[in-house]
């Protein structure tokens, strides 16, 4: 019996290069508020969370309120930087095109972003032939990420048991949520910035980690 029924990937950061996209955009809207950081800085704080949950931090730093209207200035300026610039993770397509075809289809996006900037990466990135019709976002649950709200309802979406499925996430509030869904969690941690480190990923959770997309497929069956 195969080890896996179905996969449950994150999106940013995992399938898709988006990290330093938004993150450029939100640094560039945060210092017009007044609250100074690098890219990185910014990658440090906000990668993995959702921008409206961290609204009591934002007005903190910046002594202003986080408007309705300001959020959605972000998520325009966010996404026309995404669909100019926004890339599939190296080796992501080919992953995923091989465990679809081995579990049948069974594989889902468990996104914390909202539906439109998740569905227009997977465009972009040439997945949402994989994907169409099996994309769920935390902001159409009751609770984000680390909840593992968005997980087990993907999981309920194509049928899974939760403890059948693979999560593959690279950030703590990632790993933290798929495993309070119950299922088995590998942490993708490659070299680059805007990853969350091997030691932290194995804390929240994270049964095997591992560096390379290419190498995922195989580990279905490890």
């Amino acid at each position: 019996m195969p080890r896996f029924d179905a996969v449950l990937f994150d999106c940013d950061g995992v399938l898709v290069d988006s990290e330093r996209i938004t993150n450029g955009v939100l640094r560039d809207m945060l210092e017009e508020l007044g609250w100074k950081l690098s890219r990185e800085e910014c990658m440090r704080i906000f990668v993995g969370k959702a921008v409206k949950d961290e609204a009591g931090l934002i007005e903190a730093r910046t002594g202003q309120p986080l408007t309705e209207e300001w959020m959605t200035r972000f998520r325009e300026r966010r996404n026309e930087g995404l669909a100019r610039e926004v890339q599939p993770i190296a080796g992501a397509v080919q992953a995923v095109e091989a465990i679809a075809a081995r579990l049948q289809g069974r594989i889902a996006v468990a996104s914390g972003a909202d539906r439109f900037k998740v569905e227009l990466q997977l465009q972009r990135c040439g997945l949402w032939p994989f994907f169409e019709g099996r994309v769920y976002s935390g902001h159409e649950t009751p609770r984000s990420k680390p909840a593992p709200d968005v997980y087990l309802a993907a999981a309920a979406g194509i049928g899974a048991d939760p403890a059948r499925c693979l999560v593959v996430e690279d950030t703590v509030t990632g790993v933290t949520a798929g495993v309070a869904a119950g299922a088995t969690v590998f942490g993708y941690c490659p070299p680059e910035a805007g990853h969350d480190a091997p030691e932290a990923l194995q804390r929240a959770g994270a049964q095997r980690i591992f560096t390379a997309l290419q190498h995922l497929p195989a580990m279905l069956d490890d």
